[in-house]
């Protein structure tokens, strides 16, 4: 009889402790909207507008970008996960202000890169940035 209370006291802290790891879990979550609001505070940019503009310069001729279709190309990098990288490129710390550089003008950051300047616009490159930054 004394072995059950036990047991039954054990079985209860190991659910308590469960639960408290699924609450610390979904706390450190985010959904994606408040995904793209983070994102559209960081940049001044509209993560669905950056969505449609990647599709329009033809970033996935050379990337994989998730959340956009056909973009499984393997030429560049995957862009997945890049919101959580401390590097743009390699050789820019991961800061919205820079990774709206490269995305504008990679030869003038690193000149060997295979990049191309595809000429993107000022909002456009926000609007991107605004949605490479809900990829963590």
């Amino acid at each position: 009889m004394k072995v059950r209370p036990k047991i039954t006291n054990l079985c209860k802290i190991a659910a308590a402790c469960a639960l408290a790891a699924l609450f610390v879990a979904g706390e450190s979550s985010c959904s994606q909207v408040e995904l793209e609001r983070q994102a559209s505070a960081m940049t001044g940019g509209d993560p669905a507008k950056g969505r449609e503009a990647i599709s329009r310069y033809g970033c996935a001729t050379c990337h994989t970008i998730p959340g956009v279709k056909g973009a499984d190309a393997l030429v560049g990098p995957s862009l997945e996960h890049v919101a959580s990288r401390s590097y743009v490129a390699g050789v820019l710390q991961n800061t919205p202000p820079n990774m709206i550089r490269w995305i504008q003008n990679p030869p003038e950051v690193d000149r060997l890169t295979a990049m191309p300047n595809l000429g993107v616009t000022d909002t456009d490159a926000r609007d991107i940035v605004a949605y490479l930054y809900t990829l963590k």
